[in-house]
C-alpha cells in the first residue's frame, strides 16, 4: 500500500522537505556508500556502531567501554539520516515527499525543522527503551518520517490520501480518507511491535516502535498548530483533486 499523493492544497514550495530529502541522499551516496566501498563490512559496521543507535550502549552496563564506544549521545539524532540501503532510502524520501510538504506549509520552514528534529529524536527514545538490551545499530528516517505523517493526520483529518497497490504488474490506484490509512498503518506497527518484543534482542529487522513513538509524538506536537493560522487563507478554487484546500471532499469551511 504506497501512498501516492495527498490532496491538500500549499501557499509555499516545500523547501526544506526538499532539503531533509537531499541531505539525505548526500549522507547515503558521499558517505555512508563510500565508507562500506572503501574499507568494506567491517568499516561500515565500525561506522554504523558509532553513528547508528545502539540500545546496549547506553543501557547495558559496560558494552560501550568493552566495544570502544563512549556515552556520545549524538547517535540519537544522527541514525535517522543513516540507512540500510537504496530501497531503504527511497522508501522513506517518497514517503517524506508526500506528507511532508503540507506539513510544512502549515508550520512554516523554522517550525518545520524543529517538528521533524523533536520527532526523530523521540523515535530514537522510544526504540531505545523498546529493545534496551539491543546491540544492533536502528539506522533510518522512518521514525522521524512517522512524526511527519502523525502530523498530516493530526492536521488533515479528513483528507483523502491516493494509493498505489500493484496487482500483478498493474497498478491499481485508489484513494482512502486520512483516518482510515492511519488506523491501517498504526495498527500494522502495533501488531509487528509487540510481536517483535518475543523475539530475540539481537535479531535484525524493522524499528517498529520508533515509528510508533514518531506518528505518536507528531500526532501530540501537532496540536498547537489546529488553530486557524495567520497567514494567507486557501481560497476554494485552490484545493486538488475536486477537494476542498484541506483536502476534505465537501465545501464546509477551511483555511
Amino acid at each position: 500500500m504506497l501512498p501516492i499523493a495527498t490532496t491538500v492544497a500549499l501557499r509555499h514550495p516545500p523547501l526544506v522537505t526538499w532539503a531533509i530529502i537531499g541531505i539525505n541522499i548526500f549522507v547515503f551516496f558521499f558517505i555512508q556508500a563510500p565508507i562500506a566501498q572503501q574499507g568494506g563490512e567491517a568499516a561500515l559496521r565500525a561506522f554504523l556502531a558509532e553513528w547508528g543507535l545502539v540500545p546496549a550502549r547506553y543501557f547495558v552496563p559496560g558494552w560501550a567501554q568493552a566495544h570502544g564506544l563512549d556515552g556520545n549521545i549524538l547517535p540519537f539524532l544522527t541514525n535517522t539520516f543513516l540507512h540500510g540501503g537504496f530501497l531503504h532510502l527511497a522508501f522513506n524520501m517518497w514517503t517524506l515527499y508526500i506528507f511532508g510538504p503540507a506539513v510544512e506549509d502549515r508550520l512554516g520552514p523554522l517550525g518545520f525543522v524543529l517538528f521533524y528534529l523533536a520527532c526523530g529524536l523521540g523515535a530514537s527514545f522510544a526504540h531505545a527503551v523498546m529493545n534496551a538490551d539491543s546491540m544492533l545499530p536502528a539506522i533510518g528516517a522512518s521514525g522521524a518520517i512517522a512524526g511527519i505523517s502523525g502530523a498530516y493526520i493530526r492536521l488533515f483529518p479528513h483528507s483523502r490520501i491516493i494509493i498505489m497497490i500493484p496487482i500483478l504488474f498493474f497498478p491499481f490506484f485508489f484513494e482512502l480518507h486520512a483516518l482510515v490509512f492511519a488506523a491501517i498503518w498504526l495498527i500494522g506497527q502495533l501488531t509487528s511491535g509487540i510481536t517483535a518484543l518475543f523475539m530475540p534482542p539481537n535479531v535484525g529487522g524493522v524499528a517498529w516502535w520508533a515509528h510508533i513513538g514518531g506518528f505518536v509524538i507528531g500526532w501530540l506536537a501537532a496540536t498547537p498548530w489546529l488553530r486557524k493560522p495567520r497567514h494567507r487563507v486557501l481560497h476554494a478554487d485552490e484545493g486538488k483533486y475536486g477537494c476542498c484546500p484541506d483536502g476534505r471532499r465537501k465545501h464546509t469551511g477551511f483555511g
